[in-house]
C-alpha cells in the first residue's frame, strides 16, 4: 500500500538515526561501496556529486539514507532521496550518480540483497498468495519506505556493534525485512521473484542468458523459446519487466561495459566498442551519445575531471 505523508515524515526522521549508524561504520573507509560482517548488507557513501555509479543491478533493496540520487534506466531518469528505496527484482543495467552530497553531509545508502528461496519460504509459511505466473510487473520501482521497514534496517545495522550476535539474529531481521517487502507497496514484484515459473522468473532466466555473452548477436526467437513464449508475447513481457526491448537491453549492457572499460581500464572508444560487440565505431558513438548525453571521449573526460 502507498505510504501517506505522515508516515513518510516519520520514516525520514528515522533515517536520521540510521544515517548516524551508517556514518560511524563508513567514516574510516572513505567513499565507495562497503561490505559488512552481514553478508547481505552493504553501505554506499559518496561525499561529492555526479560521480558515476554503474553496473548490473541484481535483485536487491536499495535505500537512500541521506542525500539524493539519480538513476538512469533505458532512456528515463529517476530521482529519489532519503527514506525512499529502489527495489530491483531482475538483473538490470543501471547507471546512477549522486546529486546531493557534501563532505560534511555525504550521500549515504544501503543495499540488502534479496534471496528468492527465503522469500518463497516466507510466502509459504504465512499462506501468502504467490505472484501471478502469467502477468508481468516491472522489474524495478521506486517507493517511499514505511517506518517499520526503516526500523528493521536500523536493527540490522545495530548488530554490527555486537558481532557475536550476527550469526543468530541477522537472519531473523533480514526475514522481517523480506516480510515488510512482501506486504508493502511493491509486494507483487517481490512475490513474483519467489514464484516458480512466473513470467518474471522466466524473463529473469533469459536476462541471465543475454548477460552471459552480450557481445554476440541476439536471436530473439531463441530467447522466446527458452522463456516458453511466442515471440510477440515474449517481447511484450520483456519490455514490461525491464522497460526496454531485448535489443535495447543488450545495447545498454554493451554501453555500460564500454563506459567502464574506457573509465577504469583507459581503453580508447574504438577498442571499447569492438570489445563489447560493436562492428561500427560510428554507430557506437551515436548510441553512446544518445544514452549518456555526450560522445565517448567528451563523456569520459568529464567523468575523470568531475
Amino acid at each position: 500500500m502507498a505510504i501517506d505523508a505522515l508516515s513518510h515524515d516519520i520514516a525520514v526522521r528515522k533515517c536520521e538515526e540510521l544515517a548516524a549508524l551508517v556514518t560511524r561504520h563508513t567514516d574510516d573507509n572513505g567513499d565507495g561501496t562497503h561490505t559488512t560482517l552481514i553478508k547481505k548488507l552493504k553501505f554506499i557513501r559518496k561525499s561529492d556529486t555526479f560521480t558515476v555509479m554503474q553496473g548490473i543491478g541484481e535483485p536487491a533493496l536499495a535505500i537512500v539514507v541521506q542525500g539524493r540520487k539519480q538513476t538512469l534506466l533505458g532512456e528515463q531518469t529517476y530521482q529519489y532521496g532519503a527514506a525512499q528505496y529502489l527495489l530491483v527484482s531482475v538483473d538490470l543495467p543501471l547507471c546512477g550518480c549522486v546529486i546531493e552530497a557534501t563532505a560534511a553531509q555525504p550521500y549515504l545508502g544501503l543495499k540488502v540483497s534479496l534471496d528468492p528461496a527465503q522469500l518463497c519460504e516466507i510466502i509459504t509459511q504465512n499462506n501468502f498468495e504467490t505472484g501471478s505466473k502469467e502477468n508481468s510487473v516491472r522489474g524495478w520501482d521506486i517507493s517511499n519506505a514505511a517506518p517499520s521497514l526503516i526500523d528493521c534496517v536500523i536493527r540490522l545495522t545495530q548488530l554490527l556493534d555486537t558481532p557475536q550476535d550476527i550469526a543468530f539474529l541477522a537472519p531473523m531481521v533480514i526475514r522481517e525485512i523480506y516480510y515488510r517487502l512482501l506486504v508493502g507497496e511493491q509486494s507483487e514484484a517481490v512475490r513474483q521473484i519467489a514464484t516458480s515459473g512466473s513470467t518474471m522468473q522466466r524473463i529473469a532466466e533469459v536476462i541471465k542468458e543475454i548477460r552471459t555473452d552480450f557481445t554476440k548477436p541476439l536471436r530473439v526467437e531463441k530467447l522466446a523459446e527458452q522463456a516458453l513464449m511466442a515471440p510477440s508475447s515474449f517481447h511484450r513481457h520483456f519490455k514490461q519487466v525491464t522497460s526496454m526491448s531485448p535489443l535495447q537491453y543488450q545495447k545498454q549492457l554493451r554501453l555500460v561495459e564500454a563506459r567502464r572499460l574506457m573509465l577504469a581500464e583507459k581503453l580508447d572508444a574504438t577498442s571499447a566498442a569492438f570489445m563489447v560487440g560493436y562492428e561500427s565505431a560510428s554507430q557506437f558513438s551515436r548510441e553512446y551519445s544518445r544514452m549518456f548525453g555526450a560522445p565517448p571521449r567528451s563523456d569520459i573526460e568529464r567523468l575523470r575531471t568531475a
